[in-house]
């Protein structure tokens, strides 16, 4: 039997329904306060919800996961080209039903609630990092009209207040030294914060068993692994490694018309949070590693450094979905075997 399929605009308050009923062909639209959205369903046949992988889809995908439907987050960037002349909440459920109607749009994982708790913590640490970053160029640039001049970056120019603080203090009026004093006890905190978020993090890294895998791999260190087993869970939201890297943005974009296709740059598709932990963690393999696999030593002689980084973090993106795909431990000596038979047929389709 058939599904009837649902298209779900979640928002803050109201949500938005469309389906075609599978009998009469007539079509359905809905709208539903945030409070009613879990009775609909609950007096509904097991059916088929399409929804954005957009802000509290996990949660509502989990929701409706447990009333016995089945639930597809699908790219909001896909989504979009499917709404229809004006934009409103009835034309993007409508468009939602549209893009689960095909095929080739790759599903979203959902992810349990302990996956986004560690992301959480993540993305508390980016944000007291770019906080940090903030409040230092701002104390920098105050002192600037002073006449003061740090030095760039954070060791150095903090460094520099600590040591120079008798003689910047002499440039400064009395109240300009209470505004840098408190400037100066908000970056502590910071630096407690982010110091407290990186310890969970590390300890979550010991916890969890994908995690304690991945952290084996050359590069990818305590956020790469505790991020990329978030996002990764068992791997089977994605076919292959190849999937997962494209998916990341670590492969080029491409453009062609009449038979002609251009490779260009980086499609950074995807998470860039993961993206720049990866190509961070390759660029360290590359500086600090005695010894390089041959493969990388061939490349960084004929091509640019950075594209030699993304090469590398390219293959760590893979090597970390085959890791938790298949089960397996790191094994610097692996090399995989092509497949044979139905198996060959099977890639080359």
């Amino acid at each position: 039997m058939n599904r009837t399929t649902y298209g779900l605009d979640i928002a803050k308050n109201v949500m938005q329904l469309h389906w075609v009923d599978g009998e009469t062909g007539e079509i359905g639209r809905r709208k539903l306060p945030r409070s009613r959205l879990s009775e609909f369903f609950a007096q509904r046949q097991p059916a088929r919800v399409a929804m954005e992988a957009c802000g509290s889809a996990h949660h509502w995908a989990r929701v409706l996961g447990g009333l016995g439907h089945q639930v597809e987050l699908l790219p909001a960037r896909q989504v979009r080209a499917f709404v229809r002349s004006n934009k409103d909440d009835a034309a993007d459920a409508r468009a939602i039903w549209l893009a689960a109607q095909q095929s080739d749009i790759r599903r979203a994982p959902v992810k349990t609630i302990e996956q986004q708790a560690v992301m959480s913590l993540h993305r508390a640490r980016s944000h007291w990092v770019s906080v940090r970053t903030a409040t230092i160029n701002m104390l920098r640039s105050l002192l600037y009209e002073f006449g003061v001049v740090l030095p760039g970056g954070k060791k150095a120019g903090l460094k520099t207040m600590g040591v120079k603080r008798a003689e910047i203090d002499d440039q400064l009026s009395p109240l300009m030294r209470r505004l840098a004093d408190l400037q100066l006890e908000t970056l502590k905190e910071v630096e407690r914060s982010i110091d407290r978020l990186e310890v969970e993090i590390a300890e979550q890294q010991r916890r969890i068993d994908q995690a304690r895998t991945l952290r084996e791999v050359p590069g990818i260190g305590v956020l790469g692994a505790t991020a990329l087993a978030a996002t990764l869970g068992d791997a089977s939201g994605w076919r292959s490694g190849r999937e997962f890297a494209a998916s990341l943005g670590l492969v080029p974009a491409h453009s062609g018309t009449g038979g002609k296709t251009r490779v260009g740059h980086l499609s950074k598709r995807g998470d860039p949070y993961l993206r720049t932990l990866l190509i961070h963690g390759a660029r360290s393999v590359i500086t600090h590693a005695k010894a390089k696999p041959a493969w990388l030593e061939e490349l960084l002689r004929r091509r640019p450094l950075n594209v030699a980084v993304v090469a590398l973090a390219n293959k760590m993106a893979r090597t970390a979905w085959a890791l938790l795909a298949h089960g397996r431990a790191y094994r610097s000596e692996w090399k995989s075997t092509p497949p044979s038979g139905c198996g060959a047929q099977a890639q080359a389709a």
